[in-house]
C-alpha cells in the first residue's frame, strides 16, 4: 500500500499533461527550426514515458512494461543531455572589424 496513492496518481497525470504539452510545442518548433531543438523533444518524450511508467506502477498493472518505460525515459533524458551539449558558434571579434570597415 502506498501512502497518498490518489495524490500521486493526480500528480503523475499532471506531469503527463505537461509532457504532452511539451511534446506538442517541441514538434511545432522543431518543424520551424529544422529540428535544432531535438533535446527539447527528447525531454518531452522522456517525461511522457516516466509518467506513464509511474502510473502503471501505481495502478499495479504494468509488470515489465512499466520498468521498460522507466528505462526508456532514462535513455531519452541521457540522449537529450548529449544532444543539447552542442558547442555554440563563437563569434570572432575580427569578423566585426572586417564588416565595419
Amino acid at each position: 500500500m502506498i501512502a497518498g496513492r490518489q495524490y500521486w496518481v493526480i500528480i503523475w497525470y499532471l506531469i503527463l499533461a505537461l509532457g504532452l504539452l511539451g511534446f506538442w510545442s517541441g514538434l511545432y518548433w522543431g518543424r520551424r527550426t529544422h529540428w535544432k531543438n531535438l533535446d527539447e523533444v527528447l525531454r518531452a518524450v522522456g517525461t511522457i514515458a516516466v509518467s506513464a511508467g509511474m502510473l502503471l506502477l501505481l495502478y499495479d498493472v504494468g509488470g515489465w512494461t512499466s520498468e521498460a518505460l522507466l528505462v526508456g525515459s532514462l535513455l531519452c533524458f541521457l540522449l537529450a543531455l548529449i544532444s543539447g551539449r552542442r558547442t555554440p558558434h563563437r563569434h570572432r571579434p575580427s569578423d566585426d572589424d572586417a564588416d565595419s570597415s
